[in-house]
């Protein structure tokens, strides 16, 4: 008999995260534990089966370097690429991918999530919770999961097995076919739709310090898990002949929260915090003009503020996990003392995308871009997102000129260990006053933040639309948020389009959406097929000079990239099962 690898496992393996979160499972040794003791007709606290639904949260998209050999994601597109030559993650933007070896393959964790959904909700029932409401919430909370994991999965394969509310035992024959791509979008809207009345309200799960239910999926995640759903539908990829109804849809889900927050009825709102300062006068000294200096360091901090701390309110859903030092440590540059390793090295295609920060492009006349001083008085976000040569971090400026303490071998003497493109990561990181220890700090991923809502609004609306008021007010609340200029008045609806795109690039780097982006627009045969760059940098006594250089080939086909393969695992397993198109 066959066995699918996406629903195999057993009960054991779902609460193996738990065993520590009650003394009974401590001192019961694990093969013995079973559904009785998870979801026990006795325990009208419902204990065990509160910490399985916790478990099924573990299976949420996670961020930061989750991939192989702890790389990011934007590591594969023409955002960043890897410090090494050799990690697979490239292998999305040199076009070496394939079925067997294929690089954030989600398949098995995803399934794995929906068979532990639908244990959950087969079982459930027998737990006699006493809170009135709970349980009904319980489980609209698990479909929710549920949905988020099919989402993960259409988005990379298209049309997928639906299993519905099915256990399959692990020596199950089973064959099942695809669902097409409409089907499994209309089962996931489904189902969200349902269960959002009986989901916690954005209020009871934002950004209130000691909030316990802070990062619970709540009726405003379910809306931003459609908005985004939606959006994806809409675009290019899955709305070839661009369906103008599918854009209104789209910019409807994003209106509906965005009218919740201006009524008052939702408390998300774009951060504006400095409770972390990040940096000071003294630490950004001659990145922007005295007049506007201090302004551009409040768009820097409110910028990183939203990442550095437990909650805000501008954060919908985030994948939560204790306080530690692993961005930090994968990420920073190489010279510190504490031993980082700059895993993620942005590319110069994502640094020439900020705006100087008088709002032109540095390819603009008079934008006063010159590559002499090629980080002055740019878009605050870009110091908030790129570690670049002379942007202050822990007790020293950054050094990534040839021979500098982060780039001591210098462009081209070396394959891995320092960076290729001449930047490193800063987004996401909070930096002690330490070199030589790490201490460690709050990083939950933003799975879902506000600041997408406004996005996904305004692209859509513009699709649908055009250019309207409303389009603006979205897109500049973003910008006014780090002291960026608003957009030029009397946009195209084409210009528009370039404008929003821009923005969700520099606002939305390193966040698993760039990634997608360029998929569901179709431009990725354009923009990675071809080189990407970085910056070298040779110091003349006290002064840097820079050049821009070739640091990578790219190669995207676009007859078959658009969609991951199918793993070979499961072509080899289900005879029902079809390939994606010229894999």
């Amino acid at each position: 008999m066959k066995r699918n690898i996406i629903l195999s496992g057993l009960l054991t393996m779902c609460i193996a995260a738990l065993i520590s979160c009650n003394k009974f499972m401590e001192d019961t040794p694990l093969e013995t534990i079973d559904k009785d003791v998870v979801f026990d007709t006795t325990d009208s606290l419902g204990v065990n089966a509160t910490n399985f639904l916790n478990n099924i949260y573990s299976s949420l998209p996670q961020g930061f370097n989750r991939l192989s050999n702890n790389t990011m994601l934007d590591a594969g597109d023409d955002d960043a690429l890897p410090s090494s030559g050799s990690d697979a993650i490239q292998y999305w933007s040199t076009g070496a991918i394939n079925s067997f070896n294929l690089v954030d393959n989600t398949w098995d964790a995803n399934y794995a999530g929906i068979r532990k959904t639908n244990i959950f909700l087969a079982n459930i029932d027998l737990v006699p919770l006493k809170q009135a409401g709970l349980k009904e919430q319980y489980k609209a909370e698990a479909r929710a999961l549920r949905a988020m994991f099919y989402f993960e999965l259409i988005k990379r394969w298209g049309g997928v097995p639906i299993v519905g509310d099915k256990i399959f035992d692990t020596y199950d024959n089973i064959e099942l076919p695809r669902s097409s791509f409409a089907d499994c979008v209309n089962y996931i809207i489904s189902e969200l739709d349902s269960v959002r009345p009986y989901l916690l309200a954005p209020n009871a799960t934002s950004g209130v310090t000691n909030n316990s239910y802070y990062g619970r999926f709540s009726s405003g995640a379910a809306m931003a898990l459609k908005s985004r759903l939606l959006l994806y539908v809409a675009s290019p990829l899955n709305n070839p002949d661009n369906d103008l109804i599918k854009w209104a849809a789209a910019a409807s889900a994003a209106k509906a929260i965005i009218d919740s927050v201006n009524a008052g009825k939702f408390v998300y709102a774009l951060s504006t915090a400095t409770t972390i300062a990040h940096y000071t006068t003294i630490t950004m000294s001659g990145l922007a003009p005295a007049a506007s200096l201090a302004s551009y360091i409040a768009g820097v901090n409110k910028f990183l503020n939203i990442f550095s701390a437990r909650s805000n309110f501008e954060i919908i859903l985030p994948y939560s996990q204790a306080a530690n030092t692993t961005v930090e440590y994968y990420n920073e540059p190489v010279g510190y003392t504490r031993g980082g390793l700059g895993k993620t090295n942005p590319t110069q295609e994502l640094v020439n995308e900020y705006e100087t920060f008088t709002g032109l492009m540095i390819t603009d006349a008079g934008s006063g871009y010159t590559l002499s001083t090629p980080y002055y008085n740019r878009d605050p976000r870009l110091a908030g997102t790129v570690s670049f040569n002379g942007l202050y971090w822990l007790t020293r400026n950054v050094q990534t000129y040839d021979g500098g303490k982060d780039r001591p071998l210098g462009f081209g003497k070396v394959s891995s260990g320092e960076t290729r493109t001449g930047y490193y990561l800063r987004k996401f990181m909070t930096g002690s006053t330490s070199e030589t220890a790490y201490t460690s700090y709050n990083h939950n991923f933003p799975i879902f933040r506000y600041a997408e809502i406004l996005l996904n609004y305004a692209e859509a609306q513009n699709e649908a639309v055009g250019a309207d008021a409303s389009v603006y007010a979205a897109v500049n609340a973003i910008r006014t948020r780090v002291n960026m200029p608003g957009l030029p008045t009397g946009l195209s609806q084409a210009e528009m389009r370039i404008r929003i795109r821009h923005e969700r690039r520099v606002e939305m780097a390193f966040e698993e959406q760039r990634f997608w982006d360029i998929r569901r627009w179709k431009i990725a045969e354009t923009l990675l097929n071809g080189s990407l760059h970085g910056i070298q940098g040779t110091l003349n006594g006290t002064t840097v000079t820079y050049n821009i250089v070739n640091v990578a080939a790219t190669s995207f086909d676009a007859s078959k990239m658009y969609l991951y393969p199918i793993p070979f695992k499961e072509m080899s397993s289900n005879s029902n099962m079809l390939q994606n198109p010229n894999w």
